[in-house]
């Protein structure tokens, strides 16, 4: 098993131990009651020049623990005061150490659009994402079936909220055209063995058409590398690891947007 393989194996687990505590028939009504979205998440990606996704996040499978300290309210404040378009919270818990209270948190504190970054396997953890005040939600290519992807995407259009559809190679961004995601996102990283090379995203770009909107994830941590993706066309950029390191997020933020500092 890959290790993308053991995120999803237990992404069920949790799944099945959450519907214990809430069923899945009172996580959708929970879901339902709550005010349709207005796809923030989307629109802020739309706007003129490269959008950037910041990212909470205190560790990886590849780099083990990547915050020691770990203020996510402080963090994520942060990036909404540095101009950050979106923010990405990891509540997957055993590999990211992330917290779906993690989430709640952070979208009651901030403005900024907040994408549930998880490894989502069943329609119940699109649901508890609203609940829990995302505006997105991660739908991976390589661990659902093609027409479990266009299910989701149809309960995300339900709820107005966004789904950042993930592809990894030609044929994951050809599903993900077909079953119509108005967000594209490119892993840079290959799950297989953590090699990472932003080549993927400038490679697979001619392949996401006019009006999808084109996200580049993981491996992005210069003004080079985000010059490079903007200039091949690229909508927004995901980048956590190098603000998570940065003594001063603001300045690399202003760094990466190729500002004077």
């Amino acid at each position: 098993m890959t290790i993308l393989d053991k995120l999803a194996e237990h992404a069920r687990e949790r799944v099945e131990t959450a519907k214990q505590a809430v069923s899945a028939d009172e996580m959708k009504a929970r879901a339902l009651a709550l005010p349709k979205g207005g796809f923030e998440f989307e629109k802020a990606l739309a706007k003129k020049g490269l959008s950037f996704i910041c990212e909470c996040k205190k560790a990886s499978p590849s780099k083990g623990i990547i915050a020691e300290d770990f203020p996510y309210l402080d963090i994520a404040r942060q990036y909404e005061a540095s101009g950050a378009d979106c923010i990405s919270v990891l509540t997957e818990p055993k590999w990211f150490l992330g917290s779906s209270d993690y989430l709640r948190e952070i979208a009651a504190a901030v403005k900024t659009s907040c994408l549930r970054k998880d490894f989502t396997v069943d329609e119940y953890m699109i649901y508890e994402a609203k609940t829990l005040g995302a505006k997105a939600v991660l739908l991976i290519c390589s661990i659902l079936p093609v027409e479990q992807i266009e299910r989701y995407i149809g309960v995300c259009d339900e709820l107005g909220l966004s789904a950042l559809v993930e592809a990894h190679d030609e044929n994951e961004v050809r599903t993900a055209v077909s079953v119509g995601a108005r967000i594209i996102g490119v892993n840079n990283r290959n799950l297989a063995d953590f090699t990472v090379n932003t080549d993927n995203s400038r490679r697979l770009r001619e392949l996401v058409p006019d009006g999808v909107l084109f996200v580049s994830e993981s491996g992005v941590s210069s003004r080079e590398d985000t010059a490079r993706l903007e200039a091949v066309g690229a909508d927004a950029v995901l980048i956590g690891e190098a603000l998570m390191r940065a003594p001063d997020i603001a300045a690399k933020l202003s760094e990466l947007r190729g500002e004077t500092v």
